[in-house]
């Protein structure tokens, strides 16, 4: 039987995976942003994993929220990348520190 300590299991080594994205790319904008959405990810796991473990509807509620601002933060993020490659034709963060104002 699956048990908590699974979940818990798979959100840590998601939330890993995340970290080690954003820490050892520094050059892909797109992987730190798809790193930021695994580490969302393993938050959600954990939240449902306590909810359904409480039995509480609580995390579960809070889930949906946080996947709902998740995804309005990747079709922003992605709408600025679209619209920085159209003006410098690079995504690359080293360019992105020129949008200092």
């Amino acid at each position: 039987m699956i048990g908590l300590e699974h979940y818990l299991t798979v959100a840590a080594t998601l939330f890993v995976i995340g970290i080690f994205g954003l820490f050892l790319n520094r050059k892909n904008i797109i992987i730190l942003l798809m790193s930021i959405e695994l580490i969302l990810l393993s938050v959600n796991i954990n939240l449902v994993a306590f909810s359904s473990f409480a039995h509480d509807l609580v995390g579960q509620v809070f889930t949906l929220l946080v996947l709902t601002v998740a995804a309005a933060e990747a079709a922003i993020g992605l709408a600025i990348l679209v619209s920085f490659f159209r003006n410098r034709g690079t995504i690359a963060v080293e360019d992105v520190s020129v949008m200092k104002g």
